[in-house]
């Protein structure tokens, strides 16, 4: 199938690009054929943040969004922000302590799945094609080297990649541009970056893993458009922060954002998220209310100072595929849905001159993200990271809020994050182990439980979608020297050791469980998992996050 532009992945980013080209070609009364596939069984299935979402790239796309129905109903209507100093104990912060890039005036508390599933009604009123439950796994390159589209997987096959009755190969779509929009560590990203080199100079992407659930909560307990940040407690071994948001219909959104940056080879994330849970700060809400979903994924948030190249010849990344959320904000909808605006514009470009080549590279970008708003506020938060990690949570913290405050991120100094987060990781036997206690069932859960609320589900005995460089590395290497942080790192239960008869241990991969989080992927300090797309349609099917 033939296309001028295919867009890989529907999220924000993704879609806010089909919009844009679309309104543009009907401006210019150009004829465009665009298509955009995506993973999950349906739009928003994979789609998960916290969120309190700002407006501007929204009101730049859809200035009438309010009377499109756009599913931004909760204003936010109070900041408290806390340092939890213990496990019993929580400061509350002044506002004017706390750098202005979390202050949320304006902004609004939403799911984004819900959306991103009221984007794509957009993108196909405008006449957007839109396949739901097709995964991208190959890149199509052209004779000259270029992108020139994506192919999609092929479905029913066996677990050794044999054709099962159930076969269908997959489809060669074909464009002269290809939008990658897959989100943070999509696989066909991490493989363009690597060809075309486009993390030259910069430094390495750095992640977090970010933890959500849902809760109906009891309604006395409710403070619809309240917005709760905290830092500090429970964690002492890496650097992060957590939050909880009063949404709307009695519900409240709880998370936990753990940088992968972290040292301790027993640090668990999944534990550290049920364990905040029990803090008062937290527990004055959910006590007496009812988990209702759960779901993790990484974030990019290396910012600035890791952003890669984001065009290639045929194509370009978009949104947190290449890392545009600002973690000075906490927020990456936003700038992903710029990115996608300011691709669309620079496509839309390329596609009208006739006499251009097909499947250059799309210099105009550059010039276009230089000079736009989303260059300016990335880098005014370019040092947000780097001085958490360098500083601690405290001293960083303040300087931050020094930085942000006074001089909106233009203090003329750089700091940088040099290392990749999975070098970091220390020898089993120089850290501390961590005592964890078991759930309590109530406020506290344990993984696969947890992972049922996700809706989890991938089709049966298809190959597996975690792929081993070397199988033996786990047990020669991870279990000897990290004690295999796998288990721990991974927030759905996919990686455990089993005995054989002969009371061997041996390495399980329970790539059911997999809600697509990418964190093997990032932290595995022998890099020896990568992560590819299973059959499409599988993996979590959110509901609302």
């Amino acid at each position: 199938m033939e296309f001028d532009v295919v867009i890989v992945g529907a999220g924000p980013a993704g879609l806010s690009t089909a919009c844009r080209l679309m309104q543009l070609a009907q401006k210019q009364e150009q004829d465009l054929m665009v298509c955009v596939v995506e993973k999950g069984s349906e739009v928003g299935a994979h789609i998960l943040s916290g969120a309190v979402f700002e407006t501007r790239a929204l009101d730049e796309l859809f200035p009438d969004w309010k009377e499109k129905g756009a599913p931004l109903n909760t204003p936010v209507i109070q900041d408290d922000i806390y340092w939890l100093n213990n496990e019993n104990k929580g400061t509350k912060i002044p506002a004017f302590m706390t750098p202005k890039t979390m202050h949320n005036e304006g902004n609004y508390i939403t799911s984004m799945g819900n959306m991103c599933r009221w984007l794509a009604e957009q993108a196909e009123q405008l006449g957007v094609e839109i396949f739901p439950g097709f995964a991208a796994s190959e890149v199509l390159y052209n004779q000259d080297g270029s992108v020139g589209g994506v192919i999609t997987g092929d479905m029913g096959l066996d677990e050794n990649s044999k054709p099962k009755d159930s076969y269908m190969p997959g489809m060669e779509l074909k464009a002269k541009y290809t939008v990658f929009a897959e989100g943070c560590r999509g696989h066909l990203g991490k493989q363009l970056i690597e060809k075309f080199d486009l993390g030259q100079g910069k430094s390495p992407q750095h992640y977090g893993i970010g933890f959500k659930e849902i809760w109906d909560i009891d309604p006395a307990k409710h403070q619809e458009g309240l917005v709760v940040h905290t830092a500090g407690w429970p964690l002492s071994d890496a650097t992060g922060g957590s939050y909880l948001y009063h949404g709307e219909n009695n519900q409240v959104f709880v998370g936990l954002i753990i940088d992968l940056n972290y040292e301790n080879p027993h640090l668990s994330p999944f534990d550290e998220f049920q364990r905040l849970k029990h803090h008062p700060v937290f527990k004055q809400y959910l006590e007496g209310g009812k988990r209702v979903s759960y779901g993790a994924r990484a974030i990019a948030k290396g910012g600035f100072n890791s952003l890669p190249k984001m065009t290639f010849p045929g194509g370009l990344l978009v949104g947190c595929e290449a890392g545009t959320l600002n973690f000075a904000k906490i927020k990456g909808n936003h700038t992903a849905m710029k990115s996608g605006l300011l691709a669309a514009e620079s496509l839309i470009e390329a596609l009208s001159q006739a006499d251009t080549k097909e499947h250059q590279d799309l210099i105009a970008f550059e010039d276009n993200f230089k000079n736009s708003w989303l260059y300016d506020e990335l880098y005014s938060s370019r040092n947000f990271g780097p001085v958490l990690h360098k500083l601690g949570t405290f001293i960083g913290g303040a300087y931050n809020t020094i930085d942000q405050n006074w001089f909106s991120g233009r203090l003329p100094f750089d700091f940088k994050d040099e290392k990749a987060d999975h070098s970091l990781m220390l020898a089993a036997d120089e850290a501390n182990k961590i005592d964890y206690q078991k759930p309590d069932g109530i406020l506290s859960f344990d993984k696969l439980s947890s992972v049922f609320l996700s809706n989890t589900n991938h089709e049966e005995g298809q190959p597996c979608h975690l792929k081993l460089k070397d199988p033996n590395i786990p047990i020669t290497i991870n279990l000897s020297k990290f004690n295999e942080p796998a288990q721990r790192y991974c927030p759905a239960g996919v990686y455990e050791f089993v005995e054989n008869e002969a009371d061997e241990k041996q390495f399980q991969i329970n790539s059911q469980n997999c809600v697509h989080c990418k964190t093997c992927d990032i932290k595995d300090p022998s890099q020896n998992i990568t992560w590819v797309v299973p059959e499409g349609a599988g993996g979590p099917n959110y509901p609302n996050m």
